[in-house]
């Protein structure tokens, strides 16, 4: 009986350390997916802008202008943050309860 439970528990701690393995493998390969993704999408970004600050400028007759516009679009984006901070924190970290969770 003592060596049967023994058996189990030993059995028990291998499941557990092979379901730890895979978790945290697959979460490796999460976090490398969303760097990756996130490097792609952040020269996106800055050429797209690049894009749109030199076309703005040609429509508006000067280069500059243009990259003043797209910053202040981008300043204007940064005070609505400011102004709904704590529902974004609110709703963010109640995301994650729930997912935590599941």
């Amino acid at each position: 009986m003592i060596e049967t439970i023994k058996e189990y528990a030993s059995k028990r701690i291998d499941l557990l350390k092979i379901e730890a393995t895979e978790k945290s493998s697959l979460s490796a390969g999460v976090v490398t997916y969303l760097v990756l993704m996130l490097v792609a999408f952040g020269f996106f970004i800055i050429l797209f802008n690049f894009g749109i600050a030199f076309l703005i400028g040609k429509a508006v007759g000067g280069t500059s202008y243009g990259f003043l516009i797209v910053a202040a679009f981008y300043f204007l984006i940064m005070m609505i943050l400011m102004v709904f901070k704590k529902k974004i924190v609110n709703y963010v970290a109640d995301q994650v309860i729930k997912f935590l969770n599941h």
